[in-house]
């Protein structure tokens, strides 16, 4: 079974990698991730990770999986419009 605290917990530090995003691991059942732009009191997001190893958003799209968590992190950034540290 896939260990989705331990994904979402490396999500977390290769979204950290933008520095206009801050971060937070929620331990809460099940765990997330809250991401929001600095920048801005409208861009936010809570991000899960499904026991298939997909990353989804709170809305339901779909960012990436566990294989490629930079790119999935990227893609999240990308779309709450931050820049790369």
């Amino acid at each position: 079974m896939l260990d989705t605290l331990w994904c979402l917990e490396r999500f977390a530090d290769a979204t950290r990698e933008h520095i206009d995003l801050s971060v937070r691991l929620l331990s809460a059942s099940p765990p997330a991730v809250h991401v929001r732009n600095r920048f801005s009191d409208t861009l936010a997001e809570t991000v899960t990770c499904t026991d298939c190893g997909a990353f989804v958003t709170s809305w339901g799209y779909r960012l990436g999986t566990v294989e490629s968590v930079e790119d999935a992190a990227a893609r999240l950034a990308y779309l709450m419009a931050a820049l790369p540290a």
